[in-house]
């Protein structure tokens, strides 16, 4: 039966901008109540200064910090009685440029784990047995990363993929109880966290134009995926793939998997790229990959801020 959103009270982690904000927007559209939290305390408050002061409650939440993240759901309750959604969509990426295993900083591989798997567990938990409760649902943002080799960015594509694996064994668990769970993977996204890739970082940009074909590096906008996650909460749909272009690649990914691997050990020009990464000279038999074509110019890195992937 269709999930009416109207009355809903609705909980957003990393809600001040990209996807966040924007899925804010779309279901406040549709009646919703919101409970928006982020990092960023002046982000967050100025998106909620947006709506109907009755209508929103805005926090700032370090998603690494369960107590807080409790505290949180229980301000919820008191304010509106109840929560019945939670998006848990928080996350970051590298803060200045991409990085192997070997050359990454141990810390920030760390922290991004922390924030993008932990930090999904931490708000899971907190909000689960209110959701429950009122046969509300969960959403967790995963991204295309858990489809693809994550070269160069592997704290975020491992985490993307364990955080799907718990949104499935959440709506399993569920499963009898009235309440739900879903993943939603949005491909390339027009948010900062994905800047990084075209145009943020030469050799980020490089690699992104090297390894994928045109069709799925092309971005969409937060809307596009706000307006994806609004029909996947009404449907209490399982699974979001948005664009629709990714979906293929989700379909066939145990397929894919195994060949685009394949591809990438043979792959000289990527081999390259990957040790210029590391800060390794790449051999001489390895070129050095493409130009950065039809993307944006290449900049220095720049930081990432909490997302909305």
């Amino acid at each position: 039966m269709r999930y009416d959103l109207n009355d809903k009270v609705v909980l957003i982690t990393g809600a001040s901008g990209g996807i966040g904000a924007a899925t804010a927007r779309a279901l406040y559209d549709r009646g919703a109540y919101l409970v928006l939290a982020d990092h960023n305390a002046d982000a967050v408050e100025r998106l909620a200064g947006e709506f109907d002061a009755e209508r929103v409650l805005a926090a700032p939440l370090d998603v690494t910090d369960a107590p807080a993240t409790r505290a949180l759901v229980a301000r919820a309750v008191t304010r509106f009685t109840r929560v019945d959604v939670v998006i848990a969509n928080a996350g970051i990426a590298w803060r200045d440029g991409p990085a192997t295993l070997s050359s990454c900083d141990e810390a920030e591989f760390e922290r991004i784990v922390d924030v993008d798997l932990f930090g999904v567990w931490r708000t899971v938990r907190a909000a689960l047995p209110e959701v429950t409760r009122n046969r509300g649902q969960i959403l967790i943002t995963s991204s295309i990363y858990a489809l693809l080799n994550g070269m160069a960015n592997a704290p975020y594509a491992a985490s993307k993929a364990a955080v799907a694996t718990l949104g499935r064994t959440l709506r399993t668990e569920l499963a009898g109880t009235g309440a739900s769970a879903g993943v939603i993977y949005p491909g390339w996204t027009a948010t900062p966290i994905a800047e990084i890739a075209f145009g943020g970082n030469a050799l980020a940009t490089r690699l992104n134009a090297t390894a994928l074909p045109r069709l799925l590096r092309a971005r969409v906008a937060p809307e596009t995926v706000a307006e994806a996650i609004v029909a996947g909460l009404q449907r209490r749909a399982p699974r979001i793939v948005v664009p629709a272009r990714w979906r293929a690649v989700f379909a066939l990914r145990g397929v894919l998997d195994p060949l685009l691997d394949r591809w990438l050990d043979g792959h000289t020009q990527i081999h390259g790229l990957l040790r210029q990464v590391a800060g390794e000279k790449p051999r001489a038999d390895e070129p050095r990959g493409a130009p950065a074509a039809n993307d944006a110019p290449a900049q220095g890195g720049e930081r990432l801020n909490e997302h909305s992937s």
